[in-house]
């Protein structure tokens, strides 16, 4: 088995840096569209066997290290009685988002098995299928994230909702938070039991807040999943998006893995995460419509912050846009393998 993404996660040495991309399995890829074409985006996600053939389309195409699970973030809120759609152009709509007291009262702690057991069934799929070629990403989205979808109720503008109850009804909010904590970790947990080999948890909206806000309304809640992660004994991935200027907050939540965007230097985010963790990213996703000659001057920079320090895994610092050029996705795995060889 190609382990040496499992091996960058614990900060063990490797023949290469590993390399993994965010969005990997997505609409710039022409296989990925001709079976978009036949289902809707949540039938992808709820046919174990699609779910599977899209998740091992990359892995095939593009040599990379790790494959990720092909799922939503949002799955696992309709067990928890939310009317989730994804809409044509528009991405997700809860059209019953959670703005009352009532709301929050009335959201169930979902059975992972039960509720979202479609997605157990395509982890046990897909690690039949790869056969132990390369290891399994499973993930969710984080308790603030997913807060902010189920309050805004689809992709947040403003945030204006979600602060709105964070900051008039603080109680209200700890109340939801702890809910989905408890939903997140449980959700996790079951795809660790499926067959995920390391779980990512996404903490895409976290910018929109300053870091005093994230230390008292959101790190308590990302850090009861983290620390409820440890005794399952796979890597875990902390990926806080636009979230530079509380890195250390982040950390402090936990994860053995800490993902940066590319707002940042690798090496001066290093420094402040701490060496005791490994580190995942940072490329610019827009740099993927660079020629490969600047892709490759790029990878090479990044690769020189890290040092050879043993726990970094290549990644983008966001998802891969759908319109990025295949063929510099492919040049983009190359060089980071290429230039990084020990």
């Amino acid at each position: 088995m190609n382990d040496r993404f499992l091996r960058a996660c614990r900060r063990e040495e490797v023949d290469c840096t590993p390399v993994w991309l965010m969005r990997q399995a997505g609409r710039y890829m022409e296989e990925y569209m001709a079976i978009r074409r036949r289902y809707s985006f949540l039938e992808m996600c709820k046919i174990p066997e699609v779910a599977c053939e899209v998740t091992l389309q990359p892995v095939e195409k593009l040599g990379v290290d790790a494959a990720i699970l092909f799922a939503d973030i949002l799955l696992p809120v309709e067990g928890m009685g939310l009317k989730l759609e994804f809409a044509k152009d528009e991405g997700p709509v809860i059209h019953n988002p959670v703005r009352t007291e009532k709301d929050v009262e009335n959201l169930r702690i979902i059975d992972p098995e039960e509720d979202t057991g479609y997605v157990m069934a395509a982890i046990a799929l897909i690690r039949r299928e790869l056969a132990g070629k390369v290891p399994l990403i499973g993930f969710s989205g984080a308790p603030f994230t997913l807060a902010s979808y189920m309050i805004e109720g689809g992709g947040p503008r403003d945030y204006k909702n979600c602060k709105k109850m964070m900051w008039q009804a603080p109680d209200l909010w700890h109340r939801l938070m702890k809910k989905i904590a408890k939903v997140v970790l449980l959700y996790l947990k079951a795809q660790i039991k499926a067959g995920a080999q390391a779980v990512q948890m996404f903490d895409s909206w976290v910018g929109a807040l300053s870091p005093e806000d994230y230390r008292e309304y959101v790190l308590p809640y990302s850090r009861y999943v983290l620390e409820g992660l440890k005794e399952e004994g796979v890597p875990v991935i902390h990926f806080a998006n636009n979230a530079s200027s509380m890195l250390e907050l982040v950390a402090e939540a936990g994860g053995d893995v800490i993902g940066v965007d590319w707002r940042i230097d690798l090496d001066k985010a290093w420094e402040r995460i701490g060496y005791d963790r490994a580190i995942q990213g940072n490329l610019d996703p827009m740099a993927l419509f660079a020629p490969p000659k600047v892709i490759r001057e790029k990878v090479k920079r990044i690769l020189e912050r890290a040092g050879n320090r043993p726990g970094h895994i290549f990644n983008l610092g966001h998802g891969i846009h759908k319109e990025t050029p295949v063929e510099n996705v492919i040049a983009l795995v190359e060089a980071v393998h290429e230039l990084s060889r020990r």
